[in-house]
């Protein structure tokens, strides 16, 4: 009986065990929602029937309802503010979007941003046919893809987790779709990727298992000095073990190929705009420029951040050990970076700065309306508003201002809502029924 032999079918249980949780953890999210239905906060559609959409204390329905979808009418909201801000814009309804969501960029906050955004246009969400994400980590097909809903004539939004095939993206998304993603420093990308998952991607949960006989040696020191030796290309969860952001965008993430030029023009040519997570505030005046979005509806907050204490400081070995073994995210980053920048200077540098301070100030005071607490911790929180909890890591929250109106409450929560309990207001909202769970058998 080889190490091997068991290592498999340690990860095998493992796999099991997570799939078990993901199931439980989903099915009390959706009863959660079920339990907040009997409330008196309701989705008026037009033509439609009521919908309930959120529980006590949760989302305020007025600041959702649903417009006419004709592109020509602008959706007018109510004069309820936080902070002296409009909590509802009056504006047209956006063009269609299609977010990668990458994973540990940054890309949870911007998917908010996003589904505040569609619920307030009552757009329509591309969502995957079974819980969560797209079959992650297959690559995208149309077929993972839930139908249309009852009176809609196309996707307006598709932002969940998926392994980008764009011919495939591009059979759902109308043609003038807007196509966007975000990047991170391939550093900080990989430490929060291995802190976040090293009980779930194979390459790290043998590494982290070897760290605890070693002495005063991480799990990621441990795994950069030999990754060869945890990471095996053929093991199907293994794929953000090695350079994730190209893996996340369809690229051959193993090593480079003639492929990589083409595929790499591609992009280039496909996404408007590919956000930068160190220079957020600057992505997302672009960004708000592409979709006509104003200060106010940009304001944000972090979300699925960790404890500090889960987070590993990296020494300037560990850093060239992580260059070199995600070299191919190294030259997607730098890359996309310089074009970052010059999108910036056909902006206008200066009034890109001016632009990110108004951002700032109305971000700020927002937070301010909203926010009570920052960084709380999950056993502090309610369950609308806990984040998913890995077994490695500790994801803070944030709780909201007390003795807010119904509809100040309503545009809070879902500034801090976490990812796992909006999908789902949202999906049920959209169909009338619950999630799918992905089949067992």
């Amino acid at each position: 009986m080889t190490f091997r032999w068991l290592a498999t079918q340690f990860w095998r249980y493992r796999m099991a065990v997570l799939l078990l949780t993901l199931g439980v953890t989903s099915l009390l999210i959706l009863l959660g929602t079920h339990s907040l239905q009997d409330s008196s906060y309701y989705v008026r559609q037009k033509g439609r029937s009521k919908m309930p959409t959120e529980r006590r204390e949760g989302l305020s329905d007025d600041a959702s309802e649903r417009p006419n979808n004709n592109p020509s009418q602008e959706h007018r909201g109510s004069d309820s503010h936080v902070n002296g801000y409009n909590m509802q814009m009056t504006r047209k309804i956006s063009p269609p979007v299609a977010f990668l969501k990458t994973h540990k960029t940054g890309s949870s906050t911007v998917q908010n941003l996003l589904f505040r955004m569609g619920e307030r246009e009552g757009a329509t969400f591309a969502f995957p046919y079974y819980t969560y994400q797209f079959s992650y980590p297959d690559k995208f097909r149309a077929e993972f893809v839930d139908e249309l809903p009852d009176g809609a004539s196309q996707f307006d939004i598709i932002c969940s987790h998926m392994r980008l095939d764009l011919g495939q993206l591009k059979q759902v998304m109308p043609p003038n779709t807007i196509y966007f993603t975000i990047l991170r420093d391939p550093l900080q990308t990989f430490e929060s990727i291995f802190s976040y998952y090293a009980s779930t991607i194979p390459a790290f949960t043998l590494a982290k298992k070897a760290a605890e006989a070693a002495e005063n040696k991480s799990a990621l020191s441990l795994f950069l000095e030999s990754p060869e030796s945890y990471w095996d290309p053929k093991e199907h969860g293994n794929g953000l073990g090695k350079n994730p952001m190209s893996f996340d965008l369809g690229l051959n993430s193993q090593q480079w190929n003639s492929s990589w030029p083409a595929d790499l023009t591609l992009l280039e040519e496909t996404f408007q705009l590919v956000m930068i997570a160190e220079h957020f505030d600057e992505s997302l005046v672009l960004l708000g420029a592409l979709l006509k979005l104003q200060p106010e509806e940009l304001a944000y907050v972090r979300l699925n951040a960790r404890s500090t204490q889960d987070v590993t400081q990296l020494d300037d070995k560990i850093k060239a050990r992580i260059r070199s073994w995600n070299n191919l995210d190294v030259v997607l980053y730098d890359f996309f970076v310089q074009l970052f920048w010059e999108k910036a200077e056909q902006y206008g540098l200066k009034r890109l700065k001016m632009e990110v301070a108004r951002l700032r100030a109305s971000t700020e005071r927002i937070r301010q309306g909203c926010v009570a607490r920052e960084g709380v911790p999950p056993g502090e929180l309610e369950d609308l508003v806990r984040p998913w909890q890995t077994d490695t890591v500790t994801i803070l929250g944030y709780q909201v201002q007390g003795n807010l109106t119904q509809q100040e409450l309503g545009f809070c929560v879902r500034l801090v809502l976490p990812e796992l309990q909006y999908h789902a207001h949202l999906y049920f909202q959209q169909y009338g029924r619950d999630m799918r769970a992905v089949p067992t058998d």
